[in-house]
């Protein structure tokens, strides 16, 4: 019975319509399969915009999954850069014939004959050399290659090869889709170079908004800080987001330069003591495409420095102009006081002392010697062009600034004491430089005492030495029993052009300038005062020579004339 059903089969053809049916079920299986396969191709493609994917990571999950479905052996890409079709990515990279980055001639090349037809090609590795890329694929063991050129916008910007280690008949569906391949493929590196340059773009600004050595701030219309660069955090030494910057600054925002850019929206430029420094604030507004502004630009330069310099400057150009006043007062003074002390030291030695007339020429000859001596120390003050460092003694500074203005502030009924240390070490210092801080320190305590009512107003002048951490230093203070600095004030007397003193009595240049040159020095000048009181200023050199002796320390050595 079974063999009658089996002939009955063979006779109707039941048993082939069944092979033929699985077939083609089967055919049309492995073709849906590639089409899926095809399509997950082309979607991991255009996934591949918005994730931080490099080119060799997805050309390799493209060849795993095209080598699911195409025998295929090799993948490479070339990019066209400034006319040079550069070879940047080849997978699996043990196929690497040449070095990435390997200029492809244009002499005998496949590649260049694809890139300027702008179609796609099928190539057959064969024996003759018509081509000088048969070698390397002959080499690589490659007998058919897929050559498509990727095109962006009408324009070629690089080629896409696909070889296998047989010979692949493609049909019309398969070119296709390497077609849509290649087309995808090329939208992605267009977004990748396109990426690239804008966060190279934004690294670059980034890192010249870090670097530069001024104080930057972005903030918003209310003033709050949205960004800061290095020199900013490294100034206010803290963390300054979500700050506002007038806070930070100290100055009311209603009358801030913010609020005046916003009015005005044009740049805004002030001058401001921001941790007793000056520095110029510079504001600019920041608009929209929609021309809206949105936010601020803030800069903030420490010219602090450079006002010292202006100031020394200014002050160098002064006392040049004493030196060259000085030299020709001396010029035409000398020479009529040698007469007169000439003539008077003759007349001395002709009359006898007990006569009426001695006393008077004694006198003149003393007077005479006096003015020589003002004469000589102006003359030796104002030399402010020798700025030779040299051994010298801050006593010998001390003993010319007084010999040329010692007389004048006695003459306010303002007591001189001095207190100098004859044992003191030498230092190393322009005596011309060290006798200007002097002067400005005694200046200083004449105007002070001018303005108080007392009947004992003095200045004690003292030297002295001392050792602190291990150094020796050399120590000029002057004191006054004058009206004092307020506390708030102390902290801003060394800033350029900083003055408490009347309209017409100072520049506010002084201090300032005695600073720079005590730093020069390798010093400092250190303040002590009390509003009403007095005020103490000490200038601290270090000693040149070391000696083998003990000093007290100065903290404790620092005393005012409180009455």
């Amino acid at each position: 019975m079974r063999d009658r059903q089996q002939i009955i089969n063979l006779l109707t053809g039941v048993q082939s319509s069944k092979k033929s049916y699985y077939t083609e079920l089967k055919k049309m299986v492995n073709e849906l399969k590639k089409k899926n396969m095809q399509l997950e191709i082309i979607n991991d493609i255009t996934k591949s915009f918005n994730i931080d994917m490099s080119i060799d990571d997805m050309l390799k999950n493209t060849f795993d999954k095209l080598k699911e479905i195409f025998p295929i052996g090799r993948i490479s890409l070339l990019l066209y850069e400034q006319e040079q079709l550069i070879l940047t990515n080849v997978y699996p990279e043990q196929d690497l014939y040449f070095p990435v980055g390997f200029v492809v001639p244009k002499e005998h090349s496949l590649y260049w004959k694809v890139m300027q037809s702008l179609e796609k090609m099928f190539y057959q590795v064969q024996e003759e050399k018509a081509f000088f890329e048969n070698k390397i694929y002959q080499a690589l063991g490659i007998r058919s290659i897929l050559l498509i050129p990727l095109m962006r916008k009408a324009q070629v910007i690089g080629l896409l090869s696909i070889g296998s280690e047989e010979v692949i008949m493609y049909d019309e569906s398969d070119l296709s889709f390497f077609q849509q391949f290649g087309d995808q493929l090329a939208v992605c590196i267009e977004n990748v170079r396109l990426y690239n340059e804008v966060l190279t773009s934004k690294k670059e600004w980034e890192e010249t908004f870090r670097a530069v050595s001024e104080m930057i701030f972005v903030v918003d219309l209310e003033g709050n800080i949205l960004k800061y660069n290095d020199a900013a955090k490294a100034f206010f030494s803290m963390n300054l987001y979500n700050i506002n910057i007038c806070e930070l600054l100290s100055i009311n925002f209603k009358e801030s330069p913010i609020v005046e850019t916003i009015e005005t929206k044009k740049p805004v430029h002030r001058q401001f003591y921001i941790q007793q420094r000056v520095c110029e604030f510079h504001s600019y507004p920041v608009w929209n495409e929609q021309q809206k502004m949105y936010a601020i630009i803030i800069y903030i330069n420490d010219i602090t420095e450079k006002l010292q310099i202006e100031a020394q400057l200014i002050q160098s150009g002064k006392l040049a102009a004493i030196g060259e006043m000085a030299a020709g007062i001396a010029h035409e003074l000398n020479n009529p006081l040698t007469a007169i002390l000439g003539n008077a030291q003759l007349l001395l030695r002709s009359i006898k002392k007990d006569d009426r007339s001695y006393k008077l020429l004694y006198d003149i000859h003393l007077c005479g010697k006096r003015c020589k001596s003002i004469i000589q120390n102006l003359l030796t003050f104002s030399r402010q062009d020798e700025y030779v460092f040299e051994l010298c003694s801050i006593n010998e500074a001390v003993e010319q600034v007084l010999g040329l203005i010692g007389d004048q502030i006695q003459k306010q009924n303002i007591r001189i004491q001095k207190k100098l240390d004859s044992s003191l070490g030498l230092i190393e210092a322009n005596i011309q430089q060290i006798g200007q801080v002097i002067l400005n320190f005694l200046i200083n305590a004449k105007d002070a005492l001018e303005e108080v009512e007392s009947d004992r107003k003095v200045i004690v002048i003292e030297t002295k030495q001392f050792i602190e951490n291990e150094k020796q230093w050399v120590v000029l203070c002057v004191r006054d029993n004058g009206k004092g600095i307020a506390e708030q004030h102390l902290q801003e007397i060394f800033n350029p052009f900083f003055t408490t003193k009347r309209p017409g009595k100072g520049t506010g240049l002084g201090l300032s300038v005695s600073l720079g040159i005590a730093e020069a020095h390798g010093g400092t000048i250190e303040v002590v005062s009390k509003l009403g009181r007095g005020s103490e200023f000490c200038l601290k050199i270090p000693c040149a020579v070391k000696e083998e002796k003990t000093f007290p320390n100065l903290l404790d050595s620092i005393t005012l004339i409180w009455h």
